[in-house]
């Protein structure tokens, strides 16, 4: 009788909303796989706001007016939406839920809401033409609350899959996924969609979810099938399911731009410890967000710690709660294991 396969790990604890003030909302596209996901920030407080564009094939917004020599510091929501640049529209919609509650930067007699996004690439899943849009964005503001949100097969994360290295035939499902830390005084929580290239690994360097086999049985460990001369598919082909994590972090930590920037790019560790392997043509881009709840600044070095633990346990929550599709079929880590 074969053994049976290890249990599967429980879901890292914790949600970026435990950063008080944070809200999250989810909304879909109605026939298709898609979806986007908002991150509101407080009401009560300016938060600030910082990027690291890391990937080879980023689709984003207002990234430029994040960086630190720019004037605006004050962010009001970060959008993670499917659809790839097409998903762009539903900025619109957050921005106009913000507008319709006096949000946003004071600009002469009007205020602006800021509203950063990113991207990731699902339009190879059912009818392209159907992708978030304004009214997908407005409606993941109304669903936005404080609870811990949904993960896996929810918002950003509908479309998303791993593994893809060998062609999105022998791919896995991923999805959106949520962690956070507390240390002292400060909190750190991580959102991320998981749409990659390469495998998702566990906390000790496994495989957890990632490209599968030939019979789609079980997974090869893509890192090592290369290192054995196994090819890749071609790159035209293997764009056929562009890739892309991205996420935010958020801290009660008071920050300023230059600070906030630096936090987001040591998030990034978070996701080299947890994929592998990363490609140029994975767009990668992570938002952070520091609301200055706990009044005071934090140690930047620790934080930054937090920041890419936090990513890597959403990271691995996000395959963790992911649930397969059927049309086009695309098994999860869950079934696969007969869950």
């Amino acid at each position: 009788m074969a053994d049976s396969p290890p249990p599967l790990p429980e879901l890292a604890p914790g949600a970026i909303t435990d950063v008080a003030g944070v809200h999250v909302g989810h909304a879909s596209v109605a026939g298709r796989p898609s979806g986007c996901t908002v991150v509101l920030c407080p009401e009560n407080r300016a938060t600030t706001g910082g990027v690291a564009v890391r990937g080879g094939a980023p689709g984003t917004r207002e990234t430029d007016l994040l960086r630190p020599e720019n004037t605006v510091a004050e962010v009001h929501a970060v959008l993670l939406t499917g659809g790839s640049a097409f998903g762009l529209d539903a900025a619109a919609g957050v921005m106009r839920w913000l507008d319709e509650r006096g949000r946003g930067l004071a600009v002469g007699p009007a205020r602006v809401p800021i509203v950063p996004a990113a991207v990731l690439f699902d339009l190879w899943l059912g009818d392209a033409r159907l992708r978030p849009d304004a009214a997908t964005g407005h409606a993941a503001c109304q669903a936005a609350s404080a609870q811990p949100p949904a993960q896996g097969n929810h918002g950003a994360g509908l479309g998303a899959a791993v593994g893809k290295l060998f062609g999105i035939a022998r791919a896995c499902k991923g999805g959106i996924g949520t962690a956070s830390l507390r240390l002292g005084r400060f909190t750190v929580g991580a959102l991320v969609a998981v749409n990659a290239i390469g495998d998702v690994l566990d906390d000790a360097g496994q495989v957890l979810a990632g490209a599968r086999s030939e019979d789609g049985r079980s997974f090869i460990d893509a890192r090592r099938a290369l290192l054995r001369g196994v090819a890749p598919v071609p790159v035209l082909e293997r764009m056929a399911g562009t890739a892309t994590t991205i996420g935010v972090v958020a801290t009660d930590a008071r920050l300023d731009k230059a600070a906030a920037t630096q936090l987001a790019a040591l998030a990034h560790h978070g996701l080299s410890r947890a994929i592998n392997p990363v490609t140029v043509n994975d767009g990668d881009t992570l938002f952070a967000l520091a609301t200055g709840g706990a009044g005071v600044g934090g140690d930047l070095g620790t934080l930054g710690a937090l920041a890419a633990e936090a990513v890597s346990r959403a990271i691995r929550n996000a395959v963790l709660a992911a649930e397969p599709l059927a049309h086009p079929p695309l098994p999860a880590l869950r079934s696969l294991r007969g869950l």
